[in-house]
Order: structure tokens, then sequence, then C-alpha cells
């Protein structure tokens, strides 16, 4: 199957923001960084925050990998990289405190690379370990929809929007598959609802043709 990274509006994609990592971060018994690591920590997100993913993986690169939290921030500045040390990296995190993060960057991986099958298991696992996590929902979302399983996906798309009302991922999600269904009322429907831009809707249309084209295409 095709890459679907670059269509459909994953959580993780390139140039987004890493949102709420010190949320995540604060729950599951992980052992606590101390002062200057936690500092170090929060200079890697900043730079990370402000398209700098280089300088943010040096800065980690001194930090101990006996700490979960740094295990992680390197397999998600990795995985932006393209750098091979991503995959161990969130594999080491399996069975731990940040098992869901790890199950989740497994999926995006899996996703990126056109293995849905793989990355549908990742994020179903995920999603059992982290069930209020509104970014795992909607990367099975995406997943879901990728595979035609759309009224899986519509339930992970909804699930994720009301988990966080502000998230517009999920959001230009549910257009998407509308559009994919051909109900274009209910893609104008929620629009106006969620109050998406035009330029928001343009992307809906552009992702929506692009998995018709891949449906439609041959296989080899």
């Amino acid at each position: 199957m095709m890459v679907l990274l670059g269509v459909l509006a994953l959580s993780g994609c390139a140039g987004q923001a890493p949102g709420s990592l010190a949320q995540m971060l604060g729950s599951g018994g992980c052992a606590k960084p101390d002062a200057d690591q936690q500092l170090a920590l929060n200079l890697a997100d900043e730079m990370l925050n402000e398209g700098r993913p280089h300088a943010s993986l040096a800065h980690l690169q001194e930090l101990p990998d006996s700490l979960a939290q740094v295990r992680l921030r390197k397999a998600k500045v990795s995985r932006l990289l393209g750098r091979s040390e991503a995959e161990p990296l969130y594999h080491s995190l399996l069975g731990g405190c940040l098992a869901a993060e790890g199950e989740h960057g497994l999926g995006q991986l899996a996703s990126a690379r056109g293995d849905d099958v793989q990355a549908l298991q990742n994020l179903q696992r995920a999603v059992r370990l982290a069930p209020t996590d509104e970014k795992v929902r909607n990367d099975l979302g995406v997943v879901l929809m990728s595979l035609g399983r759309h009224e899986q996906a519509r339930f992970e798309f909804l699930t994720a929007l009301e988990l966080k009302d502000d998230n517009q991922l999920p959001a230009v999600n549910l257009v998407t598959l509308s559009l994919l269904q051909d109900n274009w009322q209910q893609a104008a429907d929620l629009v106006a609802r969620l109050r998406l831009k035009p330029q928001q809707f343009a992307e809906a249309q552009a992702r929506a043709k692009q998995l018709q084209a891949i449906a439609r295409a041959p296989v080899s």
C-alpha cells in the first residue's frame, strides 16, 4: 500500500508542534528527572517547537537514555528527521511507564512506510493503554479510514474531537471522510458546525481525492 503519512492528517506530522508532551510524561510512574535534566528536556522541547529538530536532538544526546522521557523525545525527533534510531527507541518504551507512547510512535512509523495493518495493531494497543489521548484516537481513525473501515474511523475522529474540541486534525479528517463517502452535505454541515477555514476544507478535499485515487489504482 502506498505511503499515506503525507496525505492524511496524522497527529504527529513533521512541522506540527509536539503539543502536550509534558502532560504525557508526568504520569505513569516514570522516574523523575532532576532539575538540570528537566531544564535540558524543556530546552529540547522549545527547540523542536521552534523548528530546530537537529538542535533538539543534540541537547537530548547529552542526557542519559536510562530516562524514559529522554528516549521518547529522542524517538520523536528521530522519526521527524527520518532516522533509523526511532524504531528501537520506541520499542524500548514498551512495557514501561510510557508504553502507550511507544505503541503510538511505532504505529506512526508503520503508517509512514505504508504498512497500515501493522499500524492498526500498534495504534489499537496504544488506545487500550491511553484511551483518552486524542492524538492516538485521531491517528487510529486515519489508519482505519485508509483501510476503508469508515464507520470505525468516524467513531475515532468523533472521540478525538470530543476529548479536545480545539484540535483541528480530527475535524479536518471528519470532513475528509464525508467527502470520501461522497456526502457533500454532511461535509458542508461539519465545516459550518466546526468552524473550519476555507483552507482546511481545501485540505480535506485534496486528501479525499488522493485516497480515492489510491483506492482506484490497479494493484501491481
